[in-house]
């Protein structure tokens, strides 16, 4: 029997448990969540509940259960260095080691790593730890006609970078903005780059590079990407495994980027990188560029490609353990896929918390996962009611062979749910693709 360690307790780790369950080998999750999701609990033999730096309950549960591998989920662990501590007593781990986390925990780190080994896709950009040159860098981007984005250097959950025009309208809103993250840190100051976003997940083994189909996200909290950045509303991915304005050209330069930095952080760290680099790009009509890289799955990402990938989990993740990555053929279906997120009236800014909200009329043709939500543990009826815990709750994920037929199945299922909750309806129609589409269309005649 195969046991295996799983650390998280998001929708995308009930993704991960979920593809994990799939595999031919019917392998035992054991999982280590920070709150009791009833998505995971469901699909586990057994589970603990714990801080994700809690290393002595690790340590105990690890040495109970002798996993084969730990497959981490969310960065906060990676970034505490739990993969250090487990590989330390003998678990493999999906998942880099705190030096190689920093890919996602530092943005300055990544920048001044791409600057150095003259990777290609890297923005101009500088890195501040004081407020010492930051009016005449900001006064430099405007006089060659350059936008402004200011992100803090460290994790932000998505939620800290705050772009010129979208988020903060001059050089004086820059400023306080500036002020108020050097109160706990550094910041990086790029230029505003202008085309579409897209998600690029790898797997890596340290040597190789594979990628999944490419997504696109949703920040905005609310229709037609307006108000407040949030960890991401939905998001979807095509039957072609491209999306609308990008093509295999694109792809492939976002890959070799990728493989790139993979090979600089193993020449600047001594260490291989193993687990899921994902890369956050963007096409431009100077080609395709780097935003930011992630440590681990996205969220929702995840739930774009997991529920599709045809090739055994277990045997991949097996791979990049035991760096035989390019051994493998990871397959995944041709089919569309949209998901979209059901979350607190209020959120990200003031969501509601410790209500009750129903699943119970969901129905089956879509797939749900649970993500900050628990069970109502006075609810002894299994009628479908969850409990709120104040982020994303609920993803709803359509999947066909077009994303007109998956934006049906999921927009049916999400709304569906009762409760104080809102969601984004415009995901993966085909008004927004549109928009995307003429975006692009409209910067290449610049």
């Amino acid at each position: 029997m195969t046991n295996i360690l799983l650390i998280g307790c998001g929708a995308r780790e009930h993704a991960i448990a979920e593809a994990i369950m799939r595999s031919h080998e019917r392998p035992s999750i054991y999982a280590v969540m920070a709150w009791k999701n009833p998505g995971i609990i469901k699909l586990c033999a057994d589970y603990i509940i714990a801080a994700y730096n809690d290393f002595k309950a690790l340590e105990i549960l690890a040495i109970k259960i002798k996993p084969e591998f730990c497959m981490i989920g969310p960065e906060a662990p990676l970034v505490e260095g739990v993969v250090d501590f487990l590989e330390g007593i003998g678990v493999p781990c999906v998942g880099p080691k705190k030096e190689l986390a920093q890919l996602e925990s530092s943005k300055s780190f990544t920048r001044n790593l791409m600057h150095k080994h003259k990777i290609q896709g890297l923005p101009k950009f500088h890195v501040f730890d004081s407020y010492d040159g930051i009016e005449e860098y900001l006064d430099l981007l405007e006089e060659e006609g350059l936008g402004f984005v200011i992100k803090p250097d460290g994790l932000t959950g998505g939620k800290g970078v705050m772009v010129q025009d979208d988020h903060l309208k001059d050089k004086a809103e820059a400023a306080l903005y500036c002020k108020k993250i050097l109160a706990k840190g550094g910041l990086v100051i790029e230029e505003k780059l202008q085309g579409e976003e897209f998600s690029l997940q790898c797997f890596t083994d340290g040597k190789t590079v594979i990628g999944m189909p490419p997504v696109q996200d949703h920040k905005r909290a609310f229709e037609d990407d307006k108000g407040p950045n949030t960890g991401g509303m939905g998001s979807y991915s095509m039957e072609n495994h491209l999306l609308p304005f990008i093509n295999e050209m694109h792809v492939s330069e976002a890959l070799d980027i990728t493989q790139r930095v993979l090979d600089a952080l193993r020449q600047e760290t001594g260490e291989y990188y193993k687990g899921i680099m994902y890369g956050g790009f963007m096409l431009t009509n100077k080609g395709v560029k780097l935003i930011e890289y992630n440590a681990r799955f996205g969220d929702p990402e995840t739930m774009n490609v997991l529920p599709i990938m045809v090739t055994d989990f277990v045997e991949v993740c097996r791979a990049i353990v035991q760096q035989k990555l390019q051994e493998m053929e990871i397959v995944f279906e041709s089919k569309a896929t949209v998901c979209k997120y059901a979350v607190p009236e209020g959120y990200p800014d003031n969501p509601r918390r410790g209500e009750k909200i129903s699943i119970g009329n969901i129905g089956r043709e879509a797939k749900t996962y649970f993500a900050s939500v628990q069970q109502d543990e006075h609810d002894a009826s299994d009628s479908g009611q969850v409990i709120m815990l104040g982020s994303r709750a609920i993803a709803c994920v359509g999947i066909a062979n077009t994303v007109h037929e998956a934006e049906r199945i999921a927009e049916h299922a999400v709304a569906r749910i009762q409760g104080p909750v809102f969601h984004r309806k415009d995901i993966g129609t085909q008004a927004l693709l549109q928009k995307r589409i003429d975006h692009m269309e409209k910067l290449a005649k610049r």
